[in-house]
């Protein structure tokens, strides 16, 4: 598989490494308009870096656009005259939806705006994907691409603005709550240090068990809380301060924010 990062910021770049762990692409143009900040991948044979994102299209694919979104419709209508009938353009970009992104390259060319996190520079991110009608075509070409990254799942184009603040700046959420956690470890007592991996590892875990079980959260709440016990009461004195509805309130903040987006 042939692929190009047009765009290897901070996420493109996570996309890279990711890609390149499991060995997923044969050869990878990563562009960006000064490749010192990523002269790191040099040490992988099959990536190529360059500034010149005509050279990335014409050898590569799958293209996969991770710019800022303000810089997307110049460099397709820079580079359309150079696709062909099977290239498949895959976007990273919030709020520049496909019906623009038609507009400029055409309703037959294969686009897929998908939504992946930084984790995918570790194998572990939710990535959503939403292609156009042609693009149904490659969708699975595209999980095959992102499942190499953590796991993928389809959702109407619509959705993809929620899936975005619940799976990308989720990131962010859950990094908020695992520094919480580790603050509490100190306090009673815990170096930093051990603190931060008590309350890493102890999320890591609670995620691994709802993955493998299946289980709904409350059913797994409910194996470890005893009548009268120290979690129910830690529990119910976190409800009492919000912890539940401060963060769905969170969520929807983010969503109003990210509704305004358009591109």
């Amino acid at each position: 598989m042939k692929a190009a990062i047009i765009g290897a910021g901070s996420l493109g770049q996570s996309i890279a490494k990711g890609l390149l762990k499991n060995k997923t692409v044969t050869s990878l143009y990563l562009t960006k308009r000064n490749t010192d900040s990523i002269k790191a991948f040099k040490v992988y044979d099959e990536v190529i870096l360059t500034s010149d994102n005509e050279e990335a299209i014409q050898n590569s694919d799958i293209l996969i656009f991770a710019v800022q979104p303000r810089h997307l419709e110049d460099i397709l209508k820079n580079v359309k005259h150079l696709l062909k009938d099977n290239h498949v353009l895959i976007t990273v970009i919030t709020g520049f939806y496909i019906a623009k992104i038609e507009a400029i390259v055409g309703v037959d060319t294969y686009i897929i705006r998908s939504m992946p996190n930084t984790a995918a520079a570790v194998g572990q991110s939710m990535t959503c994907l939403s292609p156009n009608t042609k693009g149904k075509e490659k969708v699975e070409l595209a999980k095959t691409i992102f499942n190499s990254l953590g796991e993928s799942m389809e959702i109407p184009e619509e959705q993809l603005q929620a899936a975005t603040v619940i799976c990308a700046s989720g990131i962010a959420f859950w990094m908020r709550l695992i520094r919480a956690t580790t603050q509490g470890a100190i306090q009673l007592g815990f170096e930093a240090d051990e603190a931060h991996k008590l309350a890493m590892q102890t999320c890591f875990g609670a995620a691994t068990l709802l993955k493998e079980s299946g289980n709904h959260p409350e059913a797994e709440i409910d194996r470890v809380t005893t009548p009268g016990g120290c979690t129910i009461e830690g529990l119910n004195e976190m409800e009492h301060q919000g912890l539940s509805s401060s963060l769905i309130k969170g969520i929807n903040k983010s969503f109003d924010k990210i509704s305004q987006i358009k591109n």
